[in-house]
């Protein structure tokens, strides 16, 4: 039972790396000082270990032999709100901005000592508490909607629904902040970015598109509600 509680509260990394020397250096030098670590050698097997097993911390290599390490950062970042750790040889200030900029937190380059490691993980572990520490979960239900982050998939009443990439932005967009109303001008930031923020026609028009995938009677919405001169709010049932 001790052992047990013990295995519950360390630390529970995830290493998506694909050097095998690097996997066994991190493996020994982590798991004895109190860690519990979890390794995936491609991209696609560590958004799969990161949506089963919520890790508190992912590492990243940038070099993966399916994916580029940033897509796996912006694959992420659609759900997980955990820190992320880039690992790479790639020491160019160009990389370090790209891979902060899509969503890491930290950036620390090979080689590297465990000293310098444990210690960027203590700060991650601190601004994590500072939060409130966990990650949201991957799936979103909302009445019979269900959205899956993680696998980047939409489905109404059981039934797979195909959105365009735009769709599932602006719907993720909304149900983060499910039950509030988002501007405009805040949900053209979030799906097109910020030189898009005097374009509410796109909105128009995608929200259309959207309503017409999402809701039963799309003339009469029950979830893609509009505060006119304002935004927009994905409605949650009352019963939800």
């Amino acid at each position: 039972m001790n052992e047990a509680r013990m295995n519950e509260a360390r630390p529970k990394l995830l290493a998506i790396e694909d050097d095998v020397q690097i996997q066994r250096f991190l493996a020994t030098a982590l798991e004895a000082h109190g860690y519990e670590l979890l390794v995936a050698g491609t991209g696609a097997e560590g958004l799969r270990l990161a949506t089963v097993r919520q890790p508190d911390i992912v590492l990243v290599d940038l070099g993966l032999p399916d994916r580029s390490g940033l897509d796996v950062i912006r694959a992420l970042r659609e759900w997980y709100k955990g820190a992320v750790i880039v690992l790479s040889a790639r020491n160019q200030e160009s990389d370090k901005v790209a891979a902060l900029d899509t969503g890491a937190d930290d950036y620390i380059t090979k080689p590297f000592g465990i000293g310098e490691l444990l210690a960027r993980l203590r700060v991650a572990q601190r601004h994590q508490v500072e939060r409130g520490g966990d990650a949201e979960p991957a799936t979103i239900e909302i009445g019979n909607l269900i959205i899956d982050r993680a696998a980047h998939r939409v489905l109404r009443d059981g039934v797979d629904v195909h959105l365009t990439p735009i769709e599932y932005k602006l719907l993720v967009a909304l149900a983060q902040h499910r039950g509030k109303v988002i501007t405009h001008r805040q949900l053209l930031r979030e799906v097109w970015g910020p030189a898009h923020v005097e374009s509410p026609q796109y909105l128009r028009i995608y929200m259309r598109a959207l309503r017409g995938k999402i809701e039963a009677e799309p003339a009469k919405p029950k979830y893609l509600l509009t505060e006119i001169g304002v935004g927009y709010r994905l409605a949650v049932p009352q019963n939800d």
